[in-house]
């Protein structure tokens, strides 16, 4: 008998087998279609007017309103996800991406479209939330980070050779290859449904969806949305001071690896994005070249610098926080500071390239740094909330470069 009692209290304490890693390249595939639907109707704006009958800049609509439905999905998805579980977050993704994408194959109207792409960016965020929440490492992270900057990159030029062959619509449909991920994520990864000791903050979300509406908005609408940002803001804040433990927990903010890990990110994604659209402006000033070669040269520029983020994320634990951070601080104010400064214009590439190797390899890192920081039940919280920030840097990007190009 107690050689029996021994055996079930071993049994009893003895630790569960863990979920086993999801296989870095179904996470990829799982995040990274968003990066091409979301760049894919740079090229073909004119032909999705005359599609619906409108001026090209009314259908820039499309764009503006998919960046907004990733703002504030992605928190909105990451609370889902910490309330719910993977698997309720999953289905609920692949549903809204699934009906989108359904939504704008057949969208006669451009309200209506407008609709089918903002379940789709929802959608997107919610399997660009569950992916980073399985990374685990900075390595993995890279992967998932460096497929964006790839997929981003040629997302203009795919989404052109789709329209050319087939149609725009067709393009716009490149985010639901993510679903092909769905499968092999769902056998690896805990579906199982989290323990809650405290209700939906609905206030909370409610304030957080405004105040990134209202950031998303600066661009086109720059007094309302600066005022309805400052109100939001406040409105946020006095709301966390009464409700601590709500949808933006008071602790997670107050946390400063999280907070300067999201400026940061904030930052270089802003610095990119600025970039991404003024550096073809500069070259087409500055050079005779022609736009198909200013096009083939930021391409080829993003990859490399794709790849080199890649690298330095899976080296980065042998490198150290300390150099890691030094390495992306440099690069992310030299590329900047060479596009303003630089007599040259051929050094106009090799910024795009610094540009989105700084804002890729720093989403892998300061991700893990910032979720790490965080207790384990506040993780999906503290992604949602640094994807968030590296979304407002990629409304706030395009909003800086024509300023730029016009003071120009």
């Amino acid at each position: 008998m107690p050689l029996l009692d021994r055996a079930r209290t071993l049994h009893a304490t003895a630790p569960e087998p863990g979920p086993r890693h999801v296989p870095a390249v179904w996470l990829a595939l799982l995040a990274t279609p968003l990066a091409a639907s979301a760049n894919s109707p740079v090229l073909i704006l004119p032909d999705m007017a005359d599609s619906f009958g409108v001026r090209t800049a009314t259908v820039t609509w499309l764009v503006t309103v998919f960046a907004w439905a990733v703002a504030v999905g992605t928190p909105l998805m990451a609370g889902l996800l910490r309330r719910r579980g993977l698997g309720t977050t999953l289905r609920l993704s692949a549903v809204l991406v699934a009906v989108g994408t359904a939504v704008v194959a057949v969208a006669p109207w451009l309200p209506l479209a407008m609709a089918g792409r903002a379940a789709q960016a929802m959608g997107g965020a919610g399997l660009v939330t569950a992916a980073m929440s399985l990374a685990g490492s900075v390595r993995r992270m890279g992967v998932i980070t460096a497929g964006f900057g790839t997929l981003g990159a040629v997302g203009p030029l795919l989404g052109s050779a789709i329209a050319g062959t087939a149609s725009w619509r067709v393009s716009l449909a490149v985010g639901a290859v993510a679903l092909l991920a769905l499968p092999a994520v769902a056998r690896r990864a805990d579906l199982s449904v989290p323990r809650q000791s405290t209700p939906f903050d609905g206030r909370g979300a409610a304030l957080l969806v405004l105040l990134a509406t209202a950031l998303v908005l600066v661009p086109r609408f720059p007094l309302p949305a600066v005022s309805a940002s400052l109100v939001a803001a406040v409105l946020l804040a006095l709301h966390i001071r009464s409700h601590p433990a709500g949808f933006v927990p008071l602790s997670l903010l107050r946390t400063r690896t999280f907070v300067l890990s999201t400026l940061l990110a904030c930052t270089f994604a802003t610095s990119y994005f600025t970039l991404l659209f003024t550096v073809p402006q500069l070259l087409h000033d500055r050079t005779d070249w022609s736009t198909s070669t200013i096009g083939t040269g930021q391409l080829v520029a993003l990859l490399t610098g794709s790849v080199l983020s890649m690298a330095l994320a899976a080296a980065s634990a042998r490198l150290g926080r300390p150099r890691v951070l030094a390495i992306l601080l440099t690069a992310g104010a030299l590329a900047p500071l060479t596009a303003v400064l630089t007599p040259w214009p051929s050094l106009l590439l090799p910024v795009a390239t610094l540009a989105v190797f700084t804002t890729s390899a720093g989403q892998a890192t300061l991700a893990v740094h910032a979720s790490q920081a965080a207790p384990a039940s506040q993780r999906p919280t503290a992604i949602g909330l640094f994807n968030l920030g590296y979304q407002l840097g990629g409304a706030f990007g395009p909003a800086i470069a024509a300023l730029v190009v016009l003071g120009g």
